[in-house]
């Protein structure tokens, strides 16, 4: 019985995308492109830099911190075990304290993203988790997660922070994208992120289950790791 190997990332079972062309402004306008005017001007001033820097496609932006808060019911926990058959895209652990690092860079073919994350675990190897941010779909930014799996996310403002909420997941197969039934996948992932002032800021993970409410949670604190100083 032959065993399927391993995609080596998220974009390798994919079909490449029309190319983004991007000009030579000093601002990278994707995220900006995604909110109404108003929505744009709520964010704070350190939030709208962070999402409009512009990176060059050897660029690697870092960031570092640790986790503060995490939580998973029993539902969360089950989840994430689940994930396991699709390469594991939720955090493992919910140990508070432990380092974190996120890192970003660019994804030329696609006009995207890759975005690694890698999370600190007790006496154990660290988590890597990776992803690839795409500017395409019905809601202008999908993420794939891997093993023909993604998510259109749909990004907004509340109050001051940005909010990226997954809308539908989907699969390819065959070239073809087919949206996943909503019974498959019962649930809605939100990301935040909080500024802090002070170079900071905080990644808020939230999954939530229409009759269980949020059954999984995790927040780091992270800040740009050219500026972290002696933090």
């Amino acid at each position: 019985m032959a065993i399927a190997k391993k995609p080596r990332d998220p974009t390798d079972i994919y079909p490449i995308g029309p190319q983004i062309v991007t000009d030579n402004t000093v601002e990278d306008l994707r995220f900006r492109r995604l909110l109404s005017r108003e929505e744009w001007n709520a964010l704070p001033k350190a939030v709208r830099r962070g999402f409009t820097k512009r990176h060059k496609d050897t660029d690697v932006e870092t960031y570092i911190g640790k986790i503060i808060g995490a939580h998973a019911t029993f539902a969360g926990k089950l989840l994430i075990q689940l994930g396991r058959f699709i390469g594991t895209p939720l955090p493992l652990d919910t140990e508070i304290n432990m380092p974190a690092i996120v890192t970003v860079t660019e994804e030329k073919k696609t006009g995207g993203q890759l975005w690694t994350r890698i999370y600190g675990r007790r006496d154990k190897f660290p988590q890597v988790i990776r992803s690839a941010k795409r500017f395409a779909g019905p809601t202008g930014l999908e993420e794939y997660i891997g093993f023909g799996i993604g998510m259109a996310l749909r990004v907004g403002v509340e109050e001051d922070v940005m909010r990226f909420r997954s809308d539908h997941f989907f699969t390819r197969l065959f070239g073809r994208r087919y949206r996943l039934p909503r019974w498959l996948l019962p649930f809605t992932i939100t990301v935040r992120h909080i500024d802090q002032r002070r170079g900071q800021f905080v990644f808020d993970l939230e999954v939530r289950m229409a009759k269980l409410g949020v059954i999984l949670h995790q927040a780091g604190l992270f800040r740009d790791a050219d500026h972290a100083g002696g933090a």
